[in-house]
This record gives C-alpha cells, sequence and structure tokens, in this order.
C-alpha cells in the first residue's frame, strides 16, 4: 500500500496534466476561433431607411372609435 505522500504526489501529477490539456483545448479554440473570424467576417448590417409612424404609434385614435369602445365596454358591465 502507498502511503499518503505519495497518493498525494499522484494527485497533483494528474490534476497538473488535466489543467493543462484543458489550457491548451481552450487556447487552440480561441486560435481557431481568431483565424475563422479573419478569413469569414461577418456581414455588414444595413440600416434601414426612416420609415414615417403611424397613427396609432403617435396616439392620435379617432374619437369616434375611442367613444364606441367606451360604450361597448359600459353595455358589457351592465
Amino acid at each position: 500500500m502507498t502511503s499518503i505522500s505519495e497518493q498525494l504526489v499522484d494527485a497533483l501529477g494528474i490534476m497538473i496534466m488535466g489543467m493543462g490539456l484543458v489550457f491548451i483545448f481552450l487556447s487552440v479554440l480561441i486560435v481557431g476561433i481568431a483565424i475563422v473570424a479573419k478569413f469569414c467576417p461577418a456581414p455588414e448590417v444595413v440600416a434601414k431607411p426612416d420609415v414615417p409612424p403611424s397613427p396609432i404609434a403617435t396616439n392620435q385614435l379617432d374619437p369616434k372609435l375611442v367613444a364606441a369602445i367606451t360604450s361597448a365596454i359600459h353595455q358589457y358591465r351592465a
């Protein structure tokens, strides 16, 4: 049976190897993404032309329509 110090040394070696592999993988991933971004640029965003707002968007409702809706609500509640 091995001593606790040998087990700790083995555990430390496995931990360092695992962290090193993760670091290498992430580094390769970042370099790969940078290369893809360099050769395949994102499409440019084209601004839409200004469209005049609709009458509903400016809160200009027809007073007759508001009266009809109000009347319908009062009749429903009665």
